[in-house]
């Protein structure tokens, strides 16, 4: 049996890939800034209308929820050898999301290395952009991952 899963060998410094598709509802915005960050203008069109937003948006962690969303389907898809993440460096929220867009990623490998104290593992900086149906970037963010090696005792 073969193992077609992607390791850190596989990746590729500079390469892009395009993925995902995440349509915002009313009702998870609503529920989501209930639980989470019940600003008035996350829950309410009147409180909304007279801020900057102009209508109810989606709270920018709630942004980040749906972009690791399509983040761990591309994942699953492709088949990676993630191991989780270390965190983020850098997260802008460059536009609102609203209920009725509908959301897309893009990503480019940033950099990797070897861990020094576990040859088994790799990690990865990739910058992630988030777009709405517009084209519009909404999101930013940097972020670190730890992968499988495929093989331990390889160098780069």
């Amino acid at each position: 049996m073969t193992d077609d899963r992607l390791y850190y060998e596989d990746i590729e410094i500079g390469a892009r890939h395009s993925f995902g598709r995440y349509e915002v509802s009313r009702e998870e915005v609503l529920d989501f800034a209930r639980k989470y960050d019940p600003q008035p203008f996350h829950l309410d069109e009147e409180a909304a209308a007279r801020t900057h937003f102009g209508r109810v948006s989606a709270s920018g962690w709630h942004s980040c929820a749906m972009t690791m969303r399509m983040l761990v389907e591309n994942m699953t898809e492709n088949r990676q050898a993630g191991l989780g993440s270390p965190g983020v460096d850098q997260i802008r929220w460059k536009k609102p999301v609203y209920p009725g867009d509908v959301l897309r990623c893009e990503t480019e490998a940033l950099e990797k290395r070897r861990s020094q104290s576990k040859p088994d593992m790799g990690i990865f900086k990739s910058a992630c952009t988030v777009f709405n149906q517009d084209d519009e970037v909404v999101l930013t963010l940097i972020s670190n991952g730890m992968i499988e090696t495929r093989d331990p005792a390889g160098t780069d």
